[in-house]
């Protein structure tokens, strides 16, 4: 009886009371200790070791105003909470910077200062299809410099710790970081040269865009030292360098400058008159770092890389080696590539490597696995001709690669001496340039160069479209290609513990067995295409020696078919039917396997778990009543 008495005191009002003071209580010792465990997958809430290397150097405190309209139904209810983990993230940031990182929030309703406030950061209120004004965005100030970001989007979280750290970067940072750029084609524009007759040009968005984001030197083909003040090199289309500027750029690698080299073996907008065509024309120019690519064991394919994954168009109009990539392509642990939605590559080639001892890469881009390099002379082709032959290499060909690690020199006899013109009867020769300084033969520290195998998706004409809207020039981004770029740039210029920054884990998983299943149908879809024009060439060929056997080989004798041809060609036809039904039937066997897919992934997560959450509470309440009723029985 005293059991049943000490029973009924525990599930009284209060026995209730009791035991939520004793949670309150041990909530509140608990939360007094500092320690943070982050049990999510990919670590979700736990900061990059880059971002603590950033907010360790704090001199001085940097402010966040947080701007997020609370309250009320105006704020969709997946943005509340997007916002809530974006609180949870600047908490974070607050813990491990010891008190350097201020969080201010705001909370801009209509005709409130906290509104004002937000213009005045640059931060941009967003309107719900009812049309009522919210606002989700921050401002990062230090001292005298601020930047903003004026939309915090949910399709940015992967990236919500890297866009944050860089701000944070930008605005401790001095001035702006100084980069090189040695371009064979005029990216900064082109000015009147009356001797040459050539019309001046506009600059390209990118390179606009990098003389607004960086302080940019134009370097020559021919330098012979890459400047110290220099962070960063850019090299676009290095079409008749000059091996003493390879050797200017190995040494620069060397002593850690960062490298961002775009080579091209089919630069389509660099048109350039071909040579050995007695009728005139014009052919693509093509480059490359030959020295620099043998010494670190890198090799560009001189073919035009075909995707039939990744191909832009579609029937006569298809073309393969106009690559339209989606982030399947892309490295997605890389905060570079996750902040690139979709590129275009106009036929671009591929790396083959080789590295020595020391150095590693990482492919960036890369093609899918059905893909393969073809000849330049049909690049251009579309349609069924882009796509006759076509055998897949059956793996990932990389485009662009990140290669890091100790790099060793590409001239180990030393610095080269350029040729010098013979002297004229009555001249002196002149004498050979003096070094222009230490040769080094290894890299002082691990260091890391990104190769791209294109130079066309820089080009306006790939990259953007411009607009003249009211007399304004606007310029519309039609792809990622030059966040791409800019995004390689600005890593590799900022802070370098920008470099050890990791792309966020995301939320929400998305479901690549799905197109897994498409790419495989759509190479064996193809493979039985391969078999069916194979088949066709075949019997066109029997059908041709046919006719030239025939007696007499007159005009009309060919045109009529003998019992012969006409058997071949009924046996074509009967292959092609089966082929094409085995084609329809490949096609519906893939529609059924994916709607059931679809179908059990939805039973799972909108059926079986709740059920699964019932059933548990049912037998646990099965359990606990037949325990009363043991103890009842034994009073």
């Amino acid at each position: 009886m005293k059991k049943d008495k000490r029973s009924g005191l525990f599930y009284s009002a209060g026995g209730l009371a009791l035991l939520a003071l004793l949670l309150i209580a041990g909530n509140f010792l608990v939360s007094t200790f500092k320690a943070r465990v982050d049990l999510t997958e990919g670590r979700v809430y736990t900061l990059s070791e880059g971002t603590r290397e950033i907010l360790s150097k704090l001199e001085a405190p940097v402010r966040i105003r947080y701007y997020y309209t609370q309250g009320g139904n105006t704020v969709p209810v997946g943005i509340k909470t997007f916002a809530k983990r974006v609180e949870d993230l600047l908490a974070e940031y607050r813990a491990a910077s010891n008190g350097k990182v201020i969080i201010e929030k705001f909370n801009p309703q209509p005709d409130s200062d906290a509104e004002e406030s937000a213009a005045l950061d640059n931060v941009e209120g967003q309107q719900t299809h009812t049309g009522e004004k919210f606002y989700l965005g921050l401002a990062v100030s230090f001292l005298d410099k601020k930047e903003s970001i004026p939309v915090l989007s949910a399709d940015r979280e992967r990236l919500l710790e890297y866009d944050l750290t860089s701000k944070i970067s930008q605005v401790t940072q001095a001035k702006k970081p100084v980069i090189g750029l040695l371009a064979g084609l005029p990216v900064m524009g082109r000015p009147l040269n009356p001797l040459s007759k050539q019309q001046p040009t506009e600059p390209w968005v990118i390179g606009s865009e990098l003389r607004r984001m960086f302080d940019v030197k134009e370097i020559a083909m021919d330098v012979r030292k890459i400047d110290e003040d220099i962070k960063v090199l850019l090299v676009i289309h290095p079409k008749n360098i000059t091996e003493e500027a390879e050797y200017a750029i190995d040494q620069f690698v060397l002593r850690g400058g960062k490298l961002v080299a775009f080579v091209d073996p089919y630069a389509y907008f660099d048109q350039q008159p071909d040579m050995q065509n007695p009728f005139g024309g014009n052919q693509a120019g093509s480059s490359t770092l030959f020295n620099l690519f043998k010494g670190w064991g890198v090799e560009i394919d001189q073919k035009v890389l075909a995707d039939m994954t990744f191909p832009s168009g579609a029937g006569p109009r298809l073309l393969p080696t106009l690559l339209s990539l989606t982030q399947e392509a892309f490295a997605r642990d890389d905060v570079v590539m996750a902040q690139v939605g979709t590129m275009l590559i106009p036929f671009g080639g591929s790396f083959k490597l080789k590295l020595p001892e020391g150095l590693k890469y990482e492919a960036l881009i890369q093609s899918s696995k059905n893909a393969m390099p073809v000849d330049l002379i049909i690049a251009t082709l579309s349609g069924e001709p882009a796509t006759r032959g076509f055998e897949p290499t059956g793996k990932h060909e990389p485009i662009a690669v990140r290669i890091s690690g100790k790099f060793r020199t590409a001239f180990p006899n030393g610095e080269p001496v350029p040729p010098q013109a013979p002297a004229k009867k009555g001249e002196e020769l002149v004498a050979a340039p003096a070094p222009t300084g230490k040769h080094l033969r290894e890299a002082l520290a691990e260091n890391s160069v990104v190769l791209v195998a294109d130079v066309d998706l820089l080009t306006d004409g790939a990259a953007v479209e411009v607009q003249d809207i009211f007399g304004q020039r606007v310029v519309i981004p039609r792809n990622g290609n030059l966040a791409f770029a800019q995004s390689l740039v600005e890593q590799l210029s900022g802070d370098q513990s920008l470099m050890k920054l990791r792309s966020r884990a995301a939320f929400s998983k998305p479901l690549t067995v799905l197109r897994q299943m498409e790419a495989q149908a759509q190479q064996a879809y193809l493979g039985e295409i391969k078999k069916l024009e194979d088949a066709r060439i075949q019997i066109t060929e029997r059908l041709q020696n046919l006719q030239k056997g025939r007696a007499g080989g007159t005009t009309a004798a060919a045109a009529v078919l003998t019992p012969e041809q006409q058997a071949e060609i009924e046996s074509f036809r009967k292959q092609a039917l089966e082929t094409n039904k085995q084609i329809k039937e490949l096609r519906r066997n893939l529609r059924v396997d994916t709607d059931r897919l679809e179908l059990w992934t939805k039973v799972v997560n909108i059926g079986a778990v709740p059920l699964l959450v019932a059933i548990i509470g049912l037998i646990l309440a099965l359990r606990r009543r037949a325990k009363l009723k043991a103890a009842t029985v034994a009073a």
